[in-house]
């Protein structure tokens, strides 16, 4: 069965919007990564700067020059402390000339080598001298691994750990073991960013609730099957930002979400409706969730009876019934969160929209899905869905 024709909520076009202004990337890159067509969010991009065309006075050419000026030494100085800090952790207590040649050759591609022999004070011309020599088969093996698995790394955005990094370098053919994955790891210093201990935010009550359909059984046979819902919050230099998500348990994509400074159930309608307007849902789908207010309202269970959508609620405080919506948020506060300062609640969105719709739903590896992404899974399934209908 083919997909239905996509559609958007306002919030989805707002948080696309400002990928592209806030970033200054083309429109055609943040189209591709979003997965929508370059002319559609070139016009919702057109909407947006005819809309806010006066609200900034644009600056003088002498103030720009100055400005970029600013923003290069600012730059210069963080890759050296950036990589004053690194070599720290990765150089020996008096590391001789060639401990420094090599970490410069392995960094070459993330530093300018100039700079890096004038921090590390060694000749760029001995650097250059000493590089040119041919290297042994040991030596280039080790090379070539440490810059695949520093690639890796890096495109996980630091999140992945040994066991990820070897399934993707497999896949792209190159066989490396978890064993060797992280011995490599190791040498190079680079470390995964590390989940934080579960903490009980809810507390049992009396409030009458639906069913618990779902029975920590998070596993469903087509999209639109199985949904489930969390809510979490988010810190801000302006308060809190409240994030409400709808997680699709086939492909465990992030199918719906929405972010306010409220937790009426607005929240999760909106959420909600995101989700539905983007996938196709199954007859007599499930909606699992916790017991909160939100969930159990008149308001919400009139939208899911809109939508053939049966409710379905965990029991009340035990984060196991609703573990894999509970898991989502673990990884995106890991992964995103924690490792961030939000001076304003839209910085907060746009860093949290990018994840989700950006890395997680189509670049991050699932271990739960053999390693592959939401958006793989998804696209496996319609294409097979496809080649039964024509074969019929």
């Amino acid at each position: 069965m083919s997909q239905s024709r996509r559609r958007y909520t306002p919030e989805y076009k707002d948080e696309a919007v400002k990928l592209v202004i806030d970033s200054g990337r083309p429109t055609s890159a943040v189209a591709k990564d979003l997965g929508i067509n370059e002319g559609t969010l070139g016009s919702w991009v057109a909407t947006w700067r005819r809309a806010h065309q006066n609200e900034e006075e644009p600056l003088s050419m002498s103030e720009r020059a100055r400005l970029r000026e600013l923003e290069k030494e600012n730059r210069e100085l963080r890759m050296e402390r950036e990589f004053l800090f690194k070599s720290d952790r990765l150089l020996r207590a008096t590391p001789s000339v060639t401990d420094k040649y090599e970490l410069i050759a392995a960094e070459k591609d993330n530093y300018p080598v100039t700079k890096m022999c004038q921090w590390l004070v060694v000749s760029t011309s001995g650097f250059y001298d000493w590089h040119r020599r041919p290297a042994s088969t040991r030596t280039r093996r080790h090379t070539t691994l440490d810059t695949h698995v520093r690639a890796v790394f890096a495109a996980s955005r630091q999140t992945y750990g040994a066991r990820r990094i070897a399934a993707a370098l497999t896949a792209s053919g190159l066989r490396v073991s978890v064993r060797l994955a992280r011995r490599i790891m190791r040498r190079a210093g680079l470390e995964a960013c590390q989940p934080r201990a579960y903490r009980r935010t809810t507390i049992p009550g009396q409030a009458p609730a639906p069913a618990d359909h779902v029975r920590r059984d998070f596993t469903a046979t087509r999209p639109g099957e199985k949904l489930i819902g969390d809510i979490t919050y988010i810190r801000t230099g302006e308060g809190w930002l409240y994030l409400a998500t709808v997680i699709d348990c086939y492909s465990r994509k992030v199918a719906g979400w929405s972010m306010a400074t409220h937790l009426r159930t607005e929240l999760i309608i909106d959420a909600f409706t995101m989700a539905a307007s983007r996938t196709t849902l199954a007859p007599n789908a499930l909606f699992h969730s916790d017991r909160g207010a939100q969930y159990t309202s008149d308001a919400y269970h009139r939208v899911l009876k809109r939508h053939g959508v049966r409710p379905s609620v965990g029991a009340t405080g035990v984060c196991w019934d609703n573990s894999a919506a509970e898991s989502f948020f673990g990884t995106l506060k890991n992964e995103l969160v924690y490792r961030e300062n939000y001076p304003t609640r839209r910085a907060a969105r746009t860093a949290i929209a990018e994840y989700i719709e950006v890395f997680y739903n189509r670049q991050r590896l699932h271990s739960t899905l053999g390693y592959r992404t939401p958006e793989n899974i998804e696209r496996a399934y319609h294409s097979t869905q496809n080649e039964v209908i024509e074969a019929a």
